[in-house]
């Protein structure tokens, strides 16, 4: 049954001031999160970058060094994991093998001493939420890997945990499953109405997925905002780089291009390819070049252009004339680079943005 949905200020999981050190390597430094009851919140970064040890220390299984964690406002920094109000669902599944799917959901139901009728009952509801119920006298091996996914999320969600912590889920899927895993997570979600905390190194997918991405490095926060903000506006160079393709321009190449040295980010979907002799329209920044290389890339192709200036522009344009067109650009050809002036966004300096803190 779906959950009553929690008051949109609450927060179900603050994280206040907290250091994690592994011998002489400090893996989460001095970090503040607050995770708001009933959003789905993504952990994005790099391997190494500390998402991982963060879920780690919400769910238990590993204790700061310093700072505090806070479940829906109590301290929880020193409980023990089956003492707090959270669940785990890990990449591997980690279900019985010699357990039906009915079995494996209702486990942790089991362990708590439910009566046998109860637990019939939620387990039937947990498998029709997640659209099994037909294979619930089947074994873990007899189903494909979006259906163990599936059941492993069945399993976290009957025990009806305020917070559910995803690690990396959807990594041993295929793409085409994964991305139909997304739209199923976040429908579940939505109908559950508890807090997800997901950790994940694609950038895609913690855009699609998230109410809010917080974007992880070298173990601290670089920028926590809606997907559109920390895609549209990054606060770093780190950030602009890491979440997709951008072309960023500091320094020399800033002033030569835009006539000020201060760092700035241009998607390649805002960038266009033109005539040299098309003249530019108002407002517009036209730069001369060459065709490099040129990526089709089946929904979209990429140009890979160098300008007069030495500058590397990448340009990104959706496919959306006819498959039997030929394409109308190739390499060697002589370009002008086009972009609105207010598609270049302004990137923070990277030493105040450094000491920005995740609210």
């Amino acid at each position: 049954m779906p959950h009553p949905t929690p008051h949109a200020t609450e927060i179900a999981v603050s994280v206040q001031g907290v250091r994690k050190q592994f011998g002489d390597l400090v893996a989460v430094n001095e970090l503040d999160i607050d995770i708001r009851a009933g959003e789905f919140f993504s952990m994005l970064g790099p391997s190494g970058s500390g998402k991982t040890t963060v879920l780690r220390m919400i769910a238990g299984f590993e204790e700061p060094t310093a700072g505090k964690i806070l479940l829906h406002g109590h301290d929880v920094t020193k409980s023990a994991p089956f003492d707090r109000a959270v669940n785990t669902v890990f990449q591997d599944y980690a279900l019985f093998p010699h357990l039906t799917i009915a079995e494996n959901v209702a486990y942790g139901l089991k362990v708590r001493g439910m009566g046998k009728a109860e637990r019939a009952a939620r387990v039937g509801e947990s498998l029709e939420q997640v659209q099994l119920s037909h294979l619930a006298e089947r074994r873990p091996s007899q189903l494909s890997g979006g259906q163990r996914q599936r059941i492993a999320l069945a399993r976290a969600l009957i025990l009806r945990p305020q917070v559910l912590l995803l690690d990396e889920p959807l990594g041993a899927l295929d793409k085409q499953l994964r991305e139909q895993m997304q739209f199923e997570l976040k429908q579940i979600q939505r109908e559950v109405g508890i807090t997800f905390v997901f950790v994940t190194h694609d950038q895609e997918e913690a855009l699609t997925l998230s109410d809010r991405v917080a974007v992880f490095n070298g173990g601290k926060i670089e920028q926590v905002g809606s997907p559109r903000e920390v895609y549209e506006f990054p606060q770093t160079e780190f950030v602009a780089r890491f979440l997709g393709v951008t072309n960023f321009l500091a320094g020399a190449d800033a002033q030569r291009v835009l006539g000020t040295a201060a760092p700035h980010s241009v998607r390649p979907e805002r960038v266009t390819l033109r005539d040299p002799s098309a003249p530019a329209e108002n407002g517009e920044i036209a730069l001369p070049g060459t065709v490099v290389e040129t990526v089709y890339a089946g929904a979209h192709t990429r140009t890979l252009v160098e300008t007069a200036g030495g500058f590397r522009f990448i340009a990104e344009q959706q496919n959306s004339t006819t498959p039997h067109a030929a394409p109308t650009i190739s390499r060697g050809d002589a370009v002008s680079v086009r972009f609105a002036r207010d598609h270049a966004v302004s990137v923070p300096d990277p030493a105040r943005a450094a000491t920005r803190t995740a609210a």
